[in-house]
């Protein structure tokens, strides 16, 4: 009797120990249903309609301001080179002396046959005087009018000397190959001694400068189709002639100089659809350097909407901005903006926002829609960059 018992016994502490362990999980699972996680906090703008700039952003190619293949106008041998590759020179300076032995001597040559043309003139002069004494005492008609003509031919002789001795002095001069404004000189293609001939193909230097300097510019038709309806329709304010242009180098710093648009194309290439823009810069550095690739940054007018930073931005699949909001219910919303216009570093849109909406611009990848969210407010400065108000500051950590 008392062996049954106790397996009996032993069975009912199993069961009743398998049942208190059952009820124990079903409690904790229970508890950690009931126990919520905390909205996550995000970081939010309010949104605020104002007019703001409107910008676009074309790629460009620095030019040199001035140009010239440095050319002989004289022919000759090259007796000096006074100039250092690669260095500024000033207009009026030497580059190249060629040989000038030839042209003083036609200089000489020139100045003698004025000196004998002028010779010849003063007794012209009195022949003809004398015949216009005697051309009325029996002197013939004909040997007057001959007179006349031999003082006219000495005075001709004269004007083509001097013009001849004018230019011997000129070639004499061009023998001195002198810069034609302020700049920068390239590599020379000729040494002392070689022999250049006038207006030859190949350029002694080139002389380029660059203070200031172009950036050439490409845009599309289409866009400017687009400013130009704008304006017509009075939705876009401001004058196109007065447009700000600031650049953005290859390393991504900003120039410090703006600058201006001096030439825009009147016509659009058949083959790229784009028309030519012409910007003029300062570069007193020399900073900017003839085929410099650079980013051109155009503010072309005003528009009133709102701004939504680039960095709380995407686009979607059909190339829709889309942004995140914060409800009044504190729900994540995701808006789609159609249309929208690059403002600097934001886009600029008119519709789907009004002003006090809280935009998300902060870990907005990861935040699902309909997801419970704290909104903490903060600013976003000119560069971009999230800047939290002094109460949003986290708390220092206690001291142990």
């Amino acid at each position: 009797m008392s062996r049954r018992i106790l397996p009996l016994f032993a069975s009912l502490c199993v069961t009743a120990l398998l049942a208190g362990c059952s009820d124990g999980g079903e409690n904790g699972q229970n508890a950690a249903q009931g126990a919520e996680r905390p909205p996550s906090p995000v970081s939010v703008i309010l949104m605020q309609t104002s007019e703001y700039p409107l910008t676009t952003v074309l790629p460009g190619r620095a030019s040199a301001f001035q140009t010239a293949e440095i050319r002989p106008r004289v022919t000759g041998i090259i007796r000096e080179i006074p100039f250092k590759e690669g260095s500024e020179v000033k207009q009026g300076d030497v580059l190249y002396q060629i040989e000038d032995n030839t042209y003083l001597a036609e200089v000489a040559q020139a100045k003698a046959n004025v000196a004998k043309a002028e010779a010849s003139v003063p007794s012209a002069q009195a022949n003809l005087a004398r015949y216009e004494r005697l051309v009325n005492s029996g002197a013939t008609q004909i040997e007057y009018e001959n007179a006349k003509v031999t003082l006219l031919q000495a005075e001709a002789d004269v004007a083509q000397t001097k013009a001849a001795l004018e230019t011997a002095e000129i070639n004499l001069d061009l023998t001195k190959v002198r810069a034609p404004f302020d700049g920068i000189t390239s590599a020379t293609a000729f040494s002392i001694g070689n022999v250049v001939t006038a207006n030859q193909t190949t350029a002694l230097t080139t002389l380029r400068r660059i203070d200031p300097i172009y950036i050439d510019l490409m845009e599309s038709s289409i866009n400017l189709l687009r400013l130009k309806k704008a304006i017509s329709s009075g939705q876009l304010g401001g004058d196109t002639k007065e447009t700000g242009i600031h650049l953005t180098l290859e390393d991504g710093t900003e120039y410090k100089h703006d600058g201006k648009i001096d030439m825009s194309d009147m016509a659009v290439s058949e083959t790229t659809g784009t028309f030519s823009i012409r910007a003029l810069f300062d570069n007193p550095d020399d900073l900017l350097l003839p085929g410099t690739y650079v980013r051109a940054t155009l503010t072309i007018g005003k528009e009133k909407g709102f701004r939504i930073p680039q960095r709380a931005a995407s686009r979607n699949a059909n190339g829709e901005l889309t942004a995140k909001f914060v409800t009044a219910e504190n729900k994540v919303e995701t808006r789609t903006f159609p249309s929208s216009q690059q403002s600097g570093n934001a886009w600029l849109v008119t519709e789907n926002v009004k002003d006090g909406d809280k935009l998300i611009v902060d870990g907005f990848q990861w935040i699902a829609d309909g997801a419970a969210v704290a909104p903490v407010e903060v600013t976003i400065d000119d560069r971009g960059i999230v800047v939290l108000p002094q109460q949003a500051q986290p708390a220092a950590a206690p001291s142990k």
